[in-house]
């Protein structure tokens, strides 16, 4: 089903796009999906954060669905599953709230904690349930999401999915240190860590639960796949960047597109906005081109048997999910309560966070 032209709630309204945020190829090119069991992820999730104690219960009430990260997620991985759509989406609920909780232990100088918590997380994707009742909210939940996740297909995907969270968790790590230190990574640097930091290949992963089919290496690893999956990821993660400077520079933070720009090739703010969407507009052209490499690499694989047909259509449908990818991250910048900084009381503080860590005041 489509979503909303303007919101996925109940009472749409109309949202205003800044002219630096407008994309209208994004807007008539990449018509905008919605999961129909929408609805009832929005309510599930809202529910798990408030079970596993991931958000205070009155920011759930007040801030979680303005947060649209269910919307995120369901206008995604269309086609999923309702069981595999609600664990990626709380999945994908808790990675923000983890997010969160990264920076405020940057913010308020608390890397015991961070530590802490960094070695508990790799140990939850070891052995997930052997921490389902961690005394730690954000690891009982990460743990539980994880135990659904890898329920769905083999031991080999839970395998990669871990060897790619790990790697997720260590970028994290290199993000903390830099914040730390006051180190702004080059422009190189930078995309290189937020191919991690952004989780390029585990939301890419989640496609196969998703179109219920574990990819051959052979496929995955094959050009136009990696091609595609990549330049749907980069796209994500550059106008994550151009939506979130404003956020990210008021909270001091080093890790931005824009801010990498400006620190280390001497660009003014509004130039390093030209450039981000000089990229992100290249991003949506390569795509397109690479849209049509994959769709000829699908037909290759239906080779006349049965096993080659669900394969190619498999193929198929996690493209269609790539290309989703493109409207989904969108709206979700223009629509989510999580960039409207001057809205703030404290543009460095969102209101939705608690400030707090685990067993901290």
């Amino acid at each position: 089903m489509h979503a909303f032209s303007r919101g996925t709630s109940s009472t749409p309204t109309v949202v205003a796009d800044p002219p630096a945020l407008s994309l209208p190829v994004i807007e008539s090119a990449f018509p905008r999906q919605l999961h129909p069991y929408w609805p009832r992820l929005q309510e599930n999730t809202r529910s798990w954060l408030r079970e596993k104690r991931l958000m205070p219960a009155d920011k759930v009430d007040e801030y979680a669905d303005g947060l649209c990260y269910t919307d995120l997620m369901a206008g995604y991985y269309i086609g999923a599953p309702d069981e595999v759509m609600q664990a990626i989406a709380d999945y994908s609920a808790w990675f923000f709230v983890w997010d969160d909780r990264h920076d405020r232990d940057v913010i308020h100088g608390r890397p015991g904690a961070w530590r802490r918590l960094r070695f508990q997380l790799h140990a939850a994707l070891d052995s997930p349930g052997e921490h389902l009742h961690h005394r730690d909210p954000l690891v009982a939940g990460f743990a539980d999401s994880v135990v659904r996740l890898y329920s769905f297909l083999t031991k080999k995907w839970n395998a990669r999915f871990a060897r790619h969270f790990h790697a997720v968790i260590e970028a994290y790590d290199r993000e903390f240190r830099n914040r730390v230190n006051g180190t702004v990574p080059t422009v190189e640097e930078y995309l290189e860590l937020r191919r991690f930091t952004f989780a390029h290949w585990i939301w890419t992963d989640l496609l196969e639960p998703s179109v219920g089919c574990e990819l051959p290496t052979a496929v995955r690893n094959h050009f136009a796949y990696r091609r595609a999956a990549l330049l749907s990821q980069e796209f994500a993660a550059w106008y994550n960047d151009l939506c979130s400077l404003p956020k990210e520079i008021a909270g001091d933070e080093v890790h931005n597109l824009g801010i990498s720009l400006i620190h280390h090739e001497g660009l003014t703010l509004e130039e390093a906005v030209q450039d981000i969407r000089r990229r992100i507009e290249e991003c949506i052209t390569e795509f397109l081109d690479a849209e049509k490499d994959l769709n000829r690499f699908a037909d290759t694989l239906a080779d006349g048997t049965v096993h080659g047909k669900e394969l190619s259509l498999a193929v198929k449908a996690c493209l269609g999910n790539m290309r989703n990818w493109f409207s989904s991250v969108y709206w979700f910048h223009h629509e989510s309560g999580r960039y409207t900084v001057d809205s703030w009381d404290d543009r460095s503080t969102p209101p939705y966070v608690n400030n707090e860590a685990a067993g901290e005041s």
